[in-house]
């Protein structure tokens, strides 16, 4: 028997299995059945619904059969597939009865049957007649016993029929701990001392210290509650051993199963559920499904739920508008009446409850469903009026002149609230449009077309209101949905207008002055208004024409011309303002456009005007046509004639008609000099009293290379530039040239002048004349600590070489080797110039009155030669003397002195 804690329950379980020895003469015959015929189990005090009472055992000897085990009392009493037999309800045994019950496994597939008898009695009252009374004691598991082989060896291989039940301790036992839940035993333990221990997690793994094992007496016990929702079983191993540490018995394997105790309460997944349903829905229309979990078994009544509906508020039209499936949680109407206009919102309070649903024994809780009613389009819309009035002023579009109101009980901003409107009568020519407002719903009456005071004053339309949506079946539109539209049509003061506009006329050019064209008139379509119209000119491109202000009549003022550039494609287009006397005034305009026809008015001339022909080259003709601003038959084709005049036109050149537009001209002579020749070619057109124009042909002869072109030169003569030309500009060029050089030779001698007079005047006179103005500035007055012997003579100086390194001033000479250039004569010195400058400083410091010109220049060193020659005389003009101007002399007599001074020589 096991012992289940404080609970009192007793779980039965058959141990006769494991002590069948085979006492050396080989296996036993296996017979599957019932482990026992009858089963006994002592029950103390009352047992609660859902408690594990004993468990029964088949043994199949291995041949894996699918078992289906069935009670005779399943009222009261459940067994699961694998033996454990559980409570279903309350109940009580007195102590001086007994409950018998039968317990039946049918094999699924041969449907071979067995049965056992299972004797329930209480703990202090067991009938003799019921069987021997089993004093209590803990469940005793003996390791199998090995088999010995022919050699008096035993096998260290355990017999595969062996099976060890499990052992259930139920969660959240009370104690008092350590609770013993099983003993070990070796028959080897009445021959020498064992050892025992046990292994696995919860003993000796992770976690630690549930299971410990007493090692000599072999009891096993639990120190703590145990938690199914935790870890739901444990394996453990059972381990034998001597004194020594040797192995005795091969390990066995220990199930230690943890039985569900109902200590979990359901908990819904959320708190709040959210579901929707349409108005109007029938009975049966699923809403939504609420979902709870509880952490105990689900495989016992710990852990299955029921639901149901605690409250629906509000409770209209009726209390019970929904239901839920209490195993699903599906909720569903169970009643008609939804209407979102009345009720938008339902909340129903959900309780799910394990146990099955026991009110007395399982736990509850509980969660909010929030069911909204969606809108259908049951309700369509109605006109706040049944007529609605509004006026227009004529030839207006894009204005409102009504707006329709309508109510709609439907949710708003929705399709079933949306408004649509329909002019279903008064509008045959489609005139007005009904938008809706997105905002306010309303209807606003819009004119899409003009509309004529003159012809309609008035409009009665006939509208009706929809909803975007499609009203739900069995709903049709009321009288309130049609209303009626009157709108009244302004009289205004409308724009006169010209009837045909453009008006076109036809009329042959050059019509004089004062000429009477037609007549330009506008009409003012305001036909019950009594007005004038005047008439003025707004567009005449070239003032042509002039309209009569009061009828309309329009005439020239000048001569039309078809060939005028304010005429394209022969249409001359003029536009004229009618403008009436209304208040205000109104006007429109109109254009007239006339069709010049064509007269012969101009004569042809040649084209092109510039042509080129060779002196020798054969041929030598050029093809010309004619240009006529008429157009046919007023143009071509032309007949063309060479001038009598000059005499020598028809002697040098002959014309050849090649067709009617196209005639050649060519040269009669074998050669005529280069030159450009004006050709007078006498051009008749075809028109009826034809015209003639003698026009002339500028002919280029020139000098052609081997492909027929014109020289270079002869282009320049072809521009315009004769021989005597092309002359005159060189003489010209050649004057300037004298000139500048001239005044160059003049400029050198007068600085040559004006220094050798410095160098030669007396010390003793004035210093300040002799001082020289530069364009560079000295130190100052204090600046009077300088070398002057740097103004020696050059050849004197100290060579840079010798001075030391980083003391050179800025305005020394440089200390880098001096370009070797070629060496000329030196001139002869007027003297020690350090000498006569301190002389010249001498005298100023000695003269109070002398401004403070006495500052020394600095100048730098330029060298000792040069490869510049002098520039004291012409021959700095003769740069130029490697060049060959002899070709001067082939052009005249008048180039030769130029040829003279700058080809010849030096003397």
């Amino acid at each position: 028997m096991y012992p289940n804690g404080g609970s009192g329950v007793l779980l039965l379980s058959l141990l006769t299995a494991f002590q069948i020895s085979t006492e050396g003469r080989g296996p036993p015959l296996c017979k599957p059945g019932f482990t026992e015929d009858v089963y006994y189990a002592d029950i103390s005090g009352g047992v609660t619904e859902g408690q594990p009472l004993f468990n029964v055992r088949f043994l199949d000897c291995g041949q894996n059969r699918r078992l289906r085990f069935e009670i005779s009392d399943p009222v009261d009493f459940r067994i699961e597939a694998d033996g454990p037999v559980y409570t279903i309800k309350v109940f009580q045994i007195s102590t001086n009865g007994s409950t018998h019950l039968m317990v039946k496994a049918q094999d699924v597939d041969s449907q071979e049957q067995w049965q056992a008898e299972v004797k329930l009695s209480s703990k202090t009252g067991v009938s003799q007649q019921d069987g021997p009374a089993t004093p209590q004691q803990i469940p005793e598991i003996l390791f199998p016993r090995q088999q010995q082989a022919n050699g008096g060896s035993f096998l260290k291989r355990m017999k595969r029929d062996w099976v060890i039940p499990p052992i259930n301790v139920p969660e959240n036992s009370r104690g008092p701990f350590p609770q013993e839940l099983v003993r070990i035993r070796s028959d080897h333990d009445k021959s020498r001392s064992l050892r025992y221990s046990v292994t696995g997690p919860g003993a000796d793994q992770p976690p630690t210290g549930i299971f410990i094992i007493n090692p000599i007496s072999g009891e096993v016990s639990v120190t703590k509650p145990l938690d199914r929702e935790q870890i739901s079983n444990f394996h453990l191993r059972a381990h034998a051993v001597d004194l020594n540490g040797n192995q005795v018995e091969n390990p066995i394997d220990i199930v230690i199963n943890v039985i569900d105790m109902n200590d979990n309460r359901p908990e819904f997944i959320h708190q709040i559920w959210n579901g929707t349903v349409p108005e109007g829905s029938k009975p049966g229309t699923f809403v939504m499904t609420v979902t709870s979990m509880d952490k105990d078994d689900p495989k016992t009544a710990n852990g299955m739920l029921r639901y149901k509906i605690l409250s629906q508020n509000p409770d209209s039209p009726a209390s019970n508008m929904f239901t839920i499936n209490n195993q699903t949680g599906g909720i569903i109407t169970v009643a008609a009446g939804l209407d979102r206009e009345k009720v938008p919102q339902y909340t129903l309070i959900i309780q799910a409850t394990d146990m099955e649903g026991n009110p007395m024994y399982g736990l509850s809780n509980t969660a909010t469903a929030v069911i909204k009613v969606t809108d259908i389009n049951d309700n369509p819309p109605e006109f706040t009026a049944d007529t609605f009035t509004g006026q227009v002023p004529e030839n207006k579009v894009g204005v409102t002149v009504a707006n329709l109101a309508v109510t709609d009980k439907d949710q708003p901003n929705t399709p079933a609230w949306n408004a649509v409107y329909k002019i279903t009568g008064g509008d045959p020519t489609g005139r007005f449009s009904i938008p809706t407002d997105p905002t306010t719903n309303e209807g606003l009456v819009t004119v899409v077309k003009p509309i004529d005071y003159e012809t309609s004053r008035t409009f009665v339309l006939t509208v009706v209101a929809e909803n975007e949506a499609s009203l739900a079946r069995g709903i049709h539109l009321p009288r309130q949905s049609t209303a009626t539209v009157s709108i009244k049509v302004i009289d205004v003061n409308e724009s006169p207008y010209f009837e045909p506009n453009p008006k076109m006329m036809k009329i042959e050019e050059g019509q004089p002055a004062e000429t009477v064209l037609n007549t330009f008139t506008a009409q003012d379509p305001d036909r019950f208004m009594t007005q004038t119209i005047r008439y003025s000119k707004l567009s005449d491109p070239a003032n042509w024409l002039r309209i009569d202000p009061a009828n309309g009549q329009i005439s020239t003022i000048a001569m039309l011309d078809r060939e005028s550039p304010y005429v394209k494609n022969n249409y001359y287009n003029a536009t004229f303002l009618a403008t009436d006397n209304g208040v205000p005034p109104a006007s429109g305009t109109g254009t007239l456009q006339i069709v010049l026809l064509d007269l012969n008015d101009n004569a042809p001339h040649v084209f092109p005007p510039d042509v080129e022909v060779c002196e020798k080259p054969e041929p030598n003709a050029i093809n010309i046509t004619a240009v006529d601003h008429d157009l046919n038959p007023n143009a071509g084709p032309f007949a063309f004639e060479l001038a009598l005049r000059p005499p020598d036109i028809r002697k040098n050149w002959t014309i050849t008609r090649l067709s009617g537009d196209y005639a050649q001209l060519s040269l009669k002579l074998a050669f005529l000099e280069s030159g450009i020749y004006e050709v007078p070619i006498i051009i008749t057109d075809s028109g009826n009293l034809p015209m003639s124009n003698t026009s002339y042909l500028r002919v280029k002869v020139c000098q052609c290379d081997h492909n027929g072109d014109c020289a270079d030169v002869e282009r320049i003569i072809a521009a315009g530039l004769g021989t005597g030309a092309i002359i005159a500009i060189l003489l010209c060029i050649i004057i300037l040239l004298i000139l500048v050089l001239l005044f160059v030779v003049w400029m050198k001698r007068r600085d040559k002048e004006r220094q050798a007079k410095q160098l030669l005047i007396d010390p003793e006179d004035d210093v300040r004349d002799n001082i020289l103005k530069y364009d560079e500035e000295g130190g100052g007055e204090e600046d009077q600590d300088y070398d002057l012997s740097q103004l020696q003579q050059p050849d004197t100086v100290e060579p840079d070489a010798i001075k030391p390194v980083g003391i050179r001033r800025l305005d020394e000479r440089p200390i880098h080797p001096e370009p070797q250039y070629p060496v000329r004569s030196a001139a002869p010195h007027p003297g020690d110039i350090g000498e006569f400058i301190n002389e010249g400083l001498k005298a100023a410091d000695n003269d109070p009155t002398a401004p403070p010109y006495d500052s020394l220049l600095v100048f730098d060193y330029e060298g000792s030669g040069s490869t510049a020659g002098s520039l004291s005389s012409l021959n700095s003009s003769s740069s130029g003397g490697d060049q060959d101007y002899d070709y001067l002399n082939d052009w005249g007599p008048r180039f030769k002195k130029l040829a003279d001074m700058y080809g010849g020589s030096d003397d």
